[in-house]
């Protein structure tokens, strides 16, 4: 694999590969399942610089690098009330590359407003390394200049196709239906200039025709008010007679699902009860509306209502404008697709497949899908899909370790392309691509003539075949019956991940190291190897640091998973495995005290070292001896703290005040303020100075400095001391409690999200400092909110207590300005990495100082994550309440 920077990169590469005749194969995000971003030869992939933006016109236009993600390119137009027209299931992970190699499209896309359709511009770079960009007036004159012969024959392609009046009804025929099987032939028909048929040849090329390096989207309008409802039919028949009606209705989407669908998520919580028990021909459809008013939303949602009343409901859920209660809808679609994948057997896989039946036919073509599944004993299988467009997706699992089950699986795929290809003229993929799974159906389902015209278009575009060999076209009729990805069994915490790579935009190490999907993947890997006798000892050498040393283990790839699976708890369990200084651990444990001592002695040092070196010097010489040390010794840099005084406190005797028991995390009790901040009042006093100023009565657990939530424990792999110090410190947080009685305010959201994970029944209303304040503060202070702009880092243990956007609410209460940086989902300071391994905070954070050189000032919730980010950032970081502190007075009632 070779990760480019540019596109000079990417024509240097080109004109290499066609000098020796190497292929190579284009790689964005590579979200697909469907074979499209693989290679045996050079596969090259987007590096970091490929993130670059412009809207124009308020929001109409904007130009987008392949390397943006989808959901990043909406959250740029939001402000504008628009979003880009396409909307896969996968926009939060796959990159515009992708999306418009695939001419991806999704649950409100339908065929209008795919890329194809909101095309404004485009810029390649074809298989010999020549370059255009549509909406550059030289490019297009020096192109134009050096390619007459090519254009000149695209031209004549289409007007040879518009005269063959069979072809190009065939053509118009097939892209009235979703369609993305084969190449772009409606490009030949929609127009005659050759710009723009070469431009939308790229269009769902899947990396055949040539590298896009740029493209705008004519945008459309994202409507801000919204409602769902469920409704259960009693059969497959009545349900799709509804969509024939719902067509001609003001819906944004209407998804189909089956009764083996609903199946599969009815134990799910959040589900509604009566999805248990509906009857066995039960078939859904999940109805959204959208509108530019509320009021315009309830006329629709009325018209909708009235032309579904003569149809017989078994069930519904009515619409609802709660957006709590709509995303518990759309979970039922969305959990799906993982709840198949959470039930397959350990080596086989999840296969998705895409089809449109014409939705004329769409009953009939559902009932005739699922009595192949019976046919083929895929007992597993559920199907669902976008039933406006007649895109249905079928979800099965298959094994491929034995001829056995690899002749099911050609036999049923046949079956499904005579079924949808022939049978009913639909369309083998709809939105998915092509890939390899589809490549030997193409010329089934275009015909002979439309089947040659595309192999026209490849070998003039690409001579010598080196782009992406056999995706999309290919000669082996068995290409879709070779080179299956294994899937071996590795580990019951990871054997259910069917490599989809949606958990990777969040991962800090990912360009550094390894992403969760890469882990996965080199683990099974390592595994098959010892199963098979392989001396596997200098691949789990490069593994250690690769894989394990450099996870932060944060879990946030879990949150994006669509099984939930959480590579970081693998990584732990390795470290577990590997944790060799267990009485080093226990003695920690139980001399806690000390332990925090000798860390306030440490902090002393460093900072005595600071003042009789300078600071300079001591970095310099500590990171040589950091690396020289190969972590042992932590990295000095000008964001370390000052060691904090111990914490001695005497409530008052008498105090009628409401009782709060104030948990000062392990940290912030040794670390205090960095010499260089501004702000030099440690944590632990300013959040009581706070609270205190709020009304409240603060109360510290006895013996604070020997308790500890156990997470450094953890991290390092030692889990019976970890959960040892847990149950100690939530013994005392009890009794200073009294029981439960009074809240606990926790100062470190990791710890906090330590403490409240498995209490099981015990009784702690646990806070982190955004939940407190949002639930008890903001009706004791009054906010004024301040002119400097605030930057805010959302923590990874904030985003899994739920807390995302009320600490970013709590922040715009306080500051008229709010940055959040874009793409800096994990700080990867991982508790003590930042120390330890500063290059994967380094790697983290390599975007902040440009995205907060506008702030003075930095949030968060977690010390040791503000320590990495003031250093990265080049402004001092602090914690929430310092800000809260500084803009608030009590309230007087």
């Amino acid at each position: 694999m070779i990760r480019v920077e540019s596109e000079d990169e990417v024509v240097a590469l080109l004109q290499w590969a066609q000098r020796d005749g190497v292929p190579v194969t284009f790689r964005a995000a590579g979200t697909s399942l469907s074979g499209q971003a693989i290679s045996d030869s050079v596969l090259i992939a987007l590096g970091d610089n490929w993130n670059g933006h412009e809207i124009r016109g308020q929001g109409m236009q904007i130009r987008l690098q392949p390397g943006v993600i989808g959901a990043q390119a909406n959250a740029w137009l939001a402000p504008f009330g628009r979003k880009i027209g396409p909307d896969p299931a996968s926009i939060n992970a796959c990159k515009i590359g992708g999306i418009v190699a695939n001419n991806a499209s999704g649950m409100c896309c339908g065929t209008a407003q795919n890329t194809y359709h909101t095309l404004a511009g485009i810029r390649l770079v074809l298989a010999d390394g020549s370059r255009l960009d549509t909406e550059d007036a030289a490019s297009v004159t020096a192109f134009r200049n050096r390619h007459d012969a090519l254009l000149e024959r695209l031209a004549t392609l289409g007007r040879q196709t518009r005269a063959n009046a069979e072809l190009a009804a065939r053509i118009r025929h097939k892209y009235r239906l979703k369609n993305t099987t084969g190449l772009s032939l409606n490009a030949l028909v929609d127009f005659d200039d050759p710009l723009e048929i070469l431009s939308h040849l790229l269009v769902g090329s899947e990396g055949t025709l040539g590298f896009i390096s740029a493209v705008t989207y004519n945008t459309v309008v994202d409507h801000p008010n919204k409602a769902s409802a469920l409704i259960v039919f009693s059969n497959v028949e009545t349900c799709c007679n509804a969509v024939t009606v719902l067509k001609t209705q003001p819906v944004s989407a209407v998804e189909l699902l089956d009764r083996r669908s609903l199946r599969s998520v009815q134990n799910k919580p959040g589900m509604p009860e009566f999805v248990q028990h509906l009857s066995e021909t039960a078939c859904a459809l999940l109805i959204e509306s959208r509108a530019a008013s509320p009021s315009l939303l309830r006329e629709q949602l009325a018209l909708i209502m009235k032309a579904l009343a003569s149809f017989a409901v078994e069930k519904q859920v009515d619409f609802t404008e709660d957006p709590v209660a709509n995303a518990r809808l759309w979970a039922i679609r969305k959990d799906t697709f993982p709840a198949v994948g959470a039930v397959r057997k350990t080596g086989t896989t999840v296969i998705i497949e895409d089809v449109t039946f014409p939705v004329e036919q769409l009953a009939i073509g559902v009932n005739r899908l699922i009595a192949l599944f019976d046919k083929h004993h895929y007992d597993e299988a559920i199907l669902f899909g976008h039933a406006l467009e007649g895109n249905l997706h079928f979800v099965f699992t298959q094994g491929f370790n034995s001829a056995e089950e690899i002749t099911r699986y050609q036999a049923f795929m046949d079956d499904v392309a005579q079924l949808v290809a022939v049978e009913f003229g639909g369309s083998l993929k709809a939105e998915h691509g092509t890939g390899r799974n589809m490549a030997p159906f193409v010329e089934l389902e275009w015909g002979s003539e439309a089947y040659q015209l595309m192999w026209q278009l490849k070998r003039l575009l690409d001579p010598n075949g080196i782009l992406n060999p056999d995706v999309v076209l290919s000669e082996d009729p068995q290409i879709h019956l070779k080179h299956f990805k294994p899937l071996p069994a590795a580990d019951e915490l990871v054997d259910k991940c069917i490599e989809c790579g949606f958990c990777e935009p969040v991962c800090p190490s990912k360009g550094l190291t390894l992403s969760p999907r890469q882990r996965i993947v080199i683990w099974r890997d390592i595994q098959a190897r010892k199963r098979a006798g392989v001396d596997t000892a200098e691949l789990e050498a490069a593994y250690q640091y690769q894989g394990i040393d450099t996870c932060a283990a944060t879990g946030l790839c879990a949150q994006r998973c669509p099984g939930g699976i959480n590579t970081g708890d693998l990584m732990k369990k390795l470290r577990s495995r590997d944790a060799d200084r267990r009485k080093t651990a226990e003695w920690l444990a139980t001399h806690f005290a000390t332990a925090l001592q000798g860390m306030r002695f440490t902090l002393h040092v460093a900072n005595g070292a600071r003042m009789l070196l300078g600071a300079p010097r001591l970095a310099k010489l500590s990171a040589q001896m950091t690396r020289l040390s190969k972590g042992q010794v932590p990295q000095w840099t000008t964001a370390m703290p000052q060691p904090e005084k111990t914490i001695r406190f005497s409530p008052a005797a008498t105090d009628g005040r409401p009782r709060v028991v104030y948990l000062a995390a392990c940290v912030s009790r040794a670390m205090g303020p960095a010499a260089a901040d501004k702000e030099q009042m440690s944590l632990y006093d300013k959040t009581r100075s706070l609270l205190e100023k709020a009304g409240y009565q603060v109360v510290i657990p006895d013996n604070l400095d020997s308790l500890c939530c156990g997470q450094p424990f953890a991290s390092k792999g030692y889990a019976e001391q970890a959960d040892h110090k847990r149950q100690e410190l939530i013994g005392a947080l009890l009794q200073a409690s009294r029981g439960g009685l009074d809240p606990i305010y926790c100062d470190t959201s990791p710890c906090t999200l330590r403490l409240v994970q498995d209490l099981g029944e015990t009784r702690l209303d646990l806070y982190d400092p955004v939940r407190f304040i949002r639930t008890h503060l903001m009706d004791r202070l009054d906010f004024t909110p301040q002119q400097a702009p605030i930057a805010v880092h959302v923590t990874c243990s904030t985003q899994h207590l739920g807390e995302s956007q009320a600490l970013i609410d709590l922040a715009r209460r306080c500051a008229n300005t709010v940055v959040i940086p874009e793409g800096i989902h994990c700080c990867g300071f991982a508790g003590d990495k930042g120390f330890t391994t500063p290059e994967l905070n380094a790697h983290a954070l390599r975007s902040l100082k440009t995205a907060v050189h506008s702030c003075s000032e930095g949030i968060s919730t977690s010390r040791t994550c503000e320590i990495g980010l003031s250093q990265h950032g080049g402004i001092d970081y602090h914690g929430l309440v310092y800000l809260v502190d500084r803009v608030t007075k009590a309230r007087t009632h």
